[in-house]
């Protein structure tokens, strides 16, 4: 069995990652597919991050560009002015918080970095829009999260096709870890990237096989939260999937992934807490 390291470099200090970590989305966009992810006004921004902190989370991830399937493409100065807005709170009204970034552009990385103190980045496109996001993360040695896209937000639902698609994640991640490793980055954690560039069936095998992702040594953070794999499946609505997200998020935590990132934080944190307690008899 491959081992993996399952610590990350926060500020200087180990940040272990052997218990799964819960990481909140604050989505400061108008148009993610969750409507009750969607964040606008100061006050509702610090009244979601006071919730998600008391509840047990233990990363904010802030976005301000949604990836949604089909979602509209913003300029990067309009992702800027959401960001910006958004770190400038929660740094000021909560400093000791791990604040991950949730962008695929260099600029926007760079700056939140440099001027917030973000901790870490998560991609979802592991360096594939933006060619200059690998050279931001070698330069201020963050975390960086890489997820797998096929496409990109605007089609990449568009019919996907793999030849194999378990093999072939497996070495488009094994191929982007050499790159970064030969780089200098250490602290890489994957994202399989559910919903981005997969059918139903492609999500659901996923899941099913998330272990074969331990080959890489890497650890490895999902969100399955309110997805429509579940939605779809169950023929429900993105705001009625709570339940569907905690059973498929469980089953995530029993091949024991590192970071759940999640719209509803305490429910997430009741299950991270239930599955350890039945690993430990």
């Amino acid at each position: 069995m491959r081992t993996i390291y399952k610590k990350i470099n926060i500020r200087g200090e180990l940040y272990d990652l052997s218990t799964t970590r819960i990481m909140g989305v604050i989505n400061v966009t108008p148009d993610s597919f969750y409507s009750g992810s969607r964040i606008g006004s100061d006050a509702e921004i610090i009244k979601c991050v006071e919730e998600m902190l008391d509840a047990g989370a233990d990363i904010l991830d802030i976005g301000g560009y949604s990836s949604r399937p089909g979602a509209d493409h913003i300029k990067e100065e309009e992702e800027l002015e959401r960001i910006i807005r958004a770190l400038k709170i929660i740094r000021k009204r909560f400093p000791p918080a791990v604040i991950s970034l949730d962008t695929f552009r260099s600029n926007v990385a760079d700056i939140g970095i440099r001027n917030f103190g973000v901790d870490m980045v998560n991609d979802i496109s592991a360096g594939s829009i933006d060619k200059e996001m690998f050279n931001v993360i070698e330069k201020h040695n963050v975390p960086y999260v890489l997820m797998h896209m096929k496409g990109n937000p605007q089609n990449m639902q568009l019919n996907p096709v793999y030849n194999d698609l378990l093999p072939d994640i497996i070495k488009w991640f094994s191929e982007k870890k050499q790159e970064l490793v030969l780089r200098g980055v250490r602290d890489i954690i994957i994202d399989p990237g559910f919903g981005f560039g997969k059918k139903i069936e492609h999500n659901f095998e996923l899941l099913n096989k998330l272990e074969r992702f331990d080959i890489l040594g890497l650890p490895v953070l999902v969100g399955l939260s309110r997805k429509s794999m579940i939605w779809k499946t169950l023929n429900i609505s993105p705001e009625e999937s709570l339940i569907g997200t905690v059973v498929l998020n469980t089953i995530a935590l029993l091949k024991n992934v590192s970071i759940l990132r999640v719209h509803d934080v305490p429910e997430a944190v009741q299950a991270v807490k239930l599955v350890s307690q039945l690993k430990s008899i």
